[in-house]
């Protein structure tokens, strides 16, 4: 029974260290953030992966645009998190302006 539990214990703690287990990322759109102007407006877009196989929604700039109803981008962060080597992936643009 011992000799069963410790390589699923092995494995769950090199899932969880390497990030496989779960990733969350934010990444800026910018070079020179000390000087970046966000503005007044932010809008957010969303797309979604399931299972691989699956996928749904709009992660892109001209979306997040228009759901923050912004006309003039200043700025925009891109977000990633994954479940379990991608089972569940959702992939967020956020974009400010006026």
């Amino acid at each position: 029974m011992k000799s069963k539990i410790l390589p699923v214990i092995v494995l769950a703690i090199i899932f969880t260290v390497s990030g496989c287990a779960y990733v969350n990322i934010k990444t800026p759109f910018d070079i020179d953030l000390n000087t970046t102007d966000l503005g007044s407006k932010k809008g957010i877009s969303t797309a979604y992966s399931v299972l691989w196989l699956v996928s749904w929604g709009d992660a892109s700039y001209a979306a997040a645009a228009k759901n923050g109803d912004i006309t003039i981008l200043k700025h925009a962060d891109q977000e990633m998190q994954q479940v379990l080597l991608g089972l569940y992936t959702r992939w967020r643009v956020v974009v400010y302006g006026d």
